[in-house]
């Protein structure tokens, strides 16, 4: 089973990082209060950036990558640049 990091951009520009292996189900739980505390209260948001990854663990990796990037990193690989150019 596949699993996606996405990247949300908040309705206040903060950006969230996550990880699910069903992402439509994921994005309602956002947009209805019932997933991360850290979006309630932040919506409407933007979904900028996907990417599947073979298994959690590669996904969780990922994750944890993309989270220690800084905010211009994170809109660069949202915009298809690699991060630091």
């Amino acid at each position: 089973m596949d699993w996606t990091v996405y990247i949300l951009e908040c309705a206040d520009a903060t950006l969230y990082t996550g990880i699910t292996n069903d992402l439509p189900r994921r994005l309602q739980m956002h947009e209805s209060g019932t997933g991360a505390k850290y979006m309630r209260g932040r919506g409407p948001f933007t979904l900028i950036h996907t990417e599947t990854h073979p298994d959690r663990s590669t996904a969780s990796q990922r994750e944890a990558t993309i989270k220690s990037m800084g905010r211009a990193e994170k809109l660069a690989l949202s915009k298809g640049k690699k991060p630091g150019f």
